[in-house]
């Protein structure tokens, strides 16, 4: 008795996917931190170091100040879902420090997408500088001092640019493995997938 030969059972079934809600909470994120830290440096740029404050500059602050507070309860969301859901298991061909650095470094950009913005938020309290497009304002979270305000902010620009090269070099990371290594790393977060 002769047993059909499967060619494709020998292949190594690719690794599972994140959720689709993961992927959602992943792709709104990136976009936001996309836009939000470009974003912030061109304000700060325009504003303190260039000191052109004007209708642009302020359009520039509200939209910063408006998607940092949605980015805070964004990855609030996102960092609830992991907890509660998981992630799916590594890529089966990573290395032990590839697995290692990959963990902190996603570890690391939770904690600063909700350290930095939420500073900002604080920074803008004790300013106070909580209007947004001049329309409404920000709940208050500390009383005005304006020179804390000062320090605050100016923590929150240096872990913003400590968040930019994470950022940067996740990004960097995710092209290696697509492009050099070609395994299964980005293909894992990319949407439409089932």
């Amino acid at each position: 008795m002769t047993q059909d030969h499967d060619p494709f059972a020998t292949m190594a079934s690719p690794p599972p996917t994140y959720s689709a809600a993961a992927r959602h909470f992943h792709w709104a994120t990136a976009a936001a931190v996309l836009v939000m830290l470009p974003l912030g440096f061109a304000m700060t740029y325009r504003g303190n170091t260039l000191d052109i404050w004007d209708g642009l500059t302020d359009a520039l602050f509200s939209t910063h100040k408006l998607i940092g507070f949605l980015l805070i309860w964004l990855v609030a969301g996102r960092l609830a879902y992991r907890l509660l859901r998981g992630a799916p298991p590594d890529e089966p061909s990573l290395l032990w420090w590839q697995k290692a650095a990959s963990h902190l470094v996603h570890w690391l950009l939770y904690g600063l997408l909700l350290i930095v913005p939420l500073l900002g938020w604080i920074g803008v309290s004790l300013y106070p500088s909580l209007t947004l497009f001049g329309l409404f304002d920000l709940p208050r979270l500390a009383a005005p001092n304006q020179p804390l305000a000062e320090n605050v902010l100016r923590v929150h620009g240096k872990l913003a640019i400590l968040t930019a090269l994470l950022v940067g070099g996740h990004i960097a990371a995710a092209l290696y493995h697509h492009l050099i290594r070609k395994d299964g790393v980005l293909r894992r977060m990319l949407p439409g997938l089932r």
